[in-house]
């Protein structure tokens, strides 16, 4: 059997780490092991390059995630294993992070573009 692969969720709403990593544990109970963090301070203690997907919110209070994600692939998290989600338009976040600054951008809110999501999340966990 394949090694557990840690999934980190860095989102300051409590509600959405708790539907996410829900979602990782019921999809993929015995392949990962999954940490959520609503205190974007308290995550970065944590980031190591053994994580396998990091899932972080655009905008937190104290650290935004475009600053978090700097400092994870600065302590050697894989770029190719970021995701930014936010709730502003895929456009704009698409223009805030081009292609190879991280895995993919989404709008969380958007049914479309959480679809898309769960596309690239097939593909990732296969690769993992």
């Amino acid at each position: 059997m394949d090694a557990v692969k840690r999934v980190v969720i860095v989102d300051d709403s409590e509600a959405f780490c708790r539907v996410w990593a829900d979602f990782f544990r019921g999809r993929y109970p015995d392949r990962v092991a999954v940490e959520t963090y609503s205190d974007p301070l308290a995550a970065l203690r944590e980031v190591r390059p053994d994580i396998g997907l990091l899932l972080l919110d655009l905008e937190m209070p104290g650290l935004d995630g475009a600053k978090f994600l700097e400092f994870a692939a600065a302590k050697g998290v894989d770029r190719r294993r970021i995701v930014i989600a936010s709730a502003r338009d895929a456009d704009y976040l698409h223009e805030l992070f081009p292609a190879g600054r991280c895995l993919a951008v989404i709008n969380k809110e958007d049914p479309p573009q959480q679809a898309a999501f769960l596309m690239i999340l097939e593909s990732v966990m296969r690769k993992l």
